[in-house]
């Protein structure tokens, strides 16, 4: 059976979603191919949500357990997994109940299957039903790395998709990375009661973002009581009796081992692309294993897009519904902005959470761009003081001879709300003046902003 359509996309989480409603939206016939056991995309079922849920009731009980600080007594809280877990599902189910309503609705034709490519406007599903459209999008999401480190797939390591469903706490817990995913979640091990050893292959942790933050992390995380094993090379995994792992490593040239009975596997995610055929329809890939597109996410084949995680280079939700709408308007032909990330937000939800938005200062240099940079320290501000969050700093980045905000970074407390602050200057292309004419009130952590924005705008004349 063949069937024809406007539009079609594979995948259906945030990009996907994304596409498909804006499409509708300007008449469009779609259809919309997933076959996930569930619906709902990556961010509500297995990332963003079930995750910023569980370590937001680490925090609290992380807060709890330092009571004697702000001074009060009592039995010590400790971590009931089962009742974070529930109250987990029940926010997930809100959520996905809902996506899964949008998807159903009746505005698009929903294939509740896999597809691959028969060419670069046809899709053949699992039960033989051909679909047909002038235009296709890729959105289908990325799925956990695994590397080829020897004895690596032999072992039973553990993925984020289960150290999310984690009822039982693991005494003693391995973490393999230092990206985004492995420093939270390991995190989230610790403060839950697990004692938590993460080995990272790279010198520093987040090895993205800026020097100063990864040594503001790698400071609390320390504190806490995380073993960071840094700069590692992995020789071998190997499973022992009683469900143990060995783990063997170098380490500044001498070589090490650790066993555990819970190894985490987090050395990032690859593209879920692997099973489209892709080559049937002339789409490239890069050597990163995404989807090679164009500032409209066009790929190789002009009739077939990419968008989201397969597609990158930000695995970003908001970034890839931006993709999403970018790739609905081209195809529709209507006249949109390519996709441009120079006021690119990213969070990280570790505590200290980090937060930058704009350019960063190595972007600047290689633009040639003259630019002045303040910063402050979370330990030297009064509501981060009385708060006992003094980990992390702010730092802003001004034009040197406009004094316009291109780029910011925040690591401290409720730096992913913080930064915010700076995101609308970046986006509205403001000056450090502009934001001194606004009020920012007394004792709030968000008026630490105006220290680096005052030191600037005394070096930075006012344009008028």
């Amino acid at each position: 059976m063949k069937q024809t359509f406007d539009f079609l996309v594979l995948g259906g989480g945030s990009a996907g979603y994304a596409a498909a409603r804006t499409f509708h939206e300007h008449g469009g016939r779609v259809a919309l191919v997933d076959g996930a056991e569930e619906l709902g995309g990556l961010c509500i079922l297995r990332g963003c949500m079930p995750s910023k849920t569980l370590i937001y009731s680490a925090e609290v009980l992380h807060l709890a357990q330092k009571g004697s600080i702000f001074g009060f007594e009592g039995e010590t809280p400790r971590a009931n997994l089962a009742t974070m877990q529930a109250r987990k599902k029940k926010v997930i189910a809100e959520f996905s109940e809902y996506r899964k309503g949008q998807l159903e609705d009746g505005r698009f034709s929903l294939f509740r299957s896999r597809g691959t490519f028969v060419d670069a406007n046809t899709i053949i599903l699992a039960d033989g039903t051909v679909l047909t459209a002038p235009k296709i999008l890729i959105s289908t999401g990325s799925e956990v790395k695994v590397p080829p480190l020897p004895g690596l797939s032999e072992v039973r390591y553990q993925t984020s998709d289960q150290v999310l469903d984690l009822d039982v706490i693991p005494p003693e817990s391995v973490v393999l990375g230092g990206g985004v995913v492995a420093c939270e979640l390991a995190q989230f091990l610790s403060r839950v009661g697990s004692k938590v050893t993460l080995l990272q292959r790279s010198p520093r942790l987040l090895k993205e973002f800026p020097q100063a933050a990864s040594d503001a992390l790698q400071r609390a995380m320390i504190e806490e009581g995380i073993q960071l094993e840094l700069g590692v090379n992995f020789k071998k995994f190997k499973q022992l009796e009683e469900e143990k792992i060995e783990v063997s490593y170098q380490q500044n040239g001498e070589a090490k081992e650790i066993v555990t009975g819970f190894l985490f596997l987090a050395l990032g995610r690859v593209p879920s692309v692997h099973t489209l055929e892709l080559q049937n329809a002339g789409v490239e890939l890069l050597p990163s294993g995404h989807i090679k597109t164009n500032d409209f996410q066009q790929t190789s084949a002009p009739t077939v897009y990419g968008a989201g995680d397969c597609a990158g280079p930000h695995e970003i939700v908001h970034i890839a519904i931006k993709q999403g709408e970018t790739v609905a308007l081209h195809a529709l032909g209507k006249k949109v902005k390519p996709m441009n990330y120079d006021c690119l937000l990213s969070v990280v939800f570790t505590d200290p959470q980090l937060a930058i938005v704009g350019l960063t200062v190595h972007q600047m240099k290689d633009r040639g761009i003259e630019f002045l940079t303040a910063s402050y320290s979370f330990d030297d501000h009064g509501k981060s003081i009385l708060m006992e969050a003094k980990h992390g700093y702010v730092c802003v980045h001004a034009e040197k001879i406009t004094g316009r905000v291109i780029g910011a970074e925040c690591v401290g407390k409720d730096a992913g709300e913080l930064i915010h602050a700076m995101s609308v200057a970046v986006g509205l292309r403001a000056g450090v003046h502009d934001l001194l004419k606004a009020d920012w009130y007394h004792p709030t952590l968000s008026e630490i902003w105006t220290y680096p924005i005052e030191d600037l705008a005394e070096e930075i004349p006012e344009v008028v």
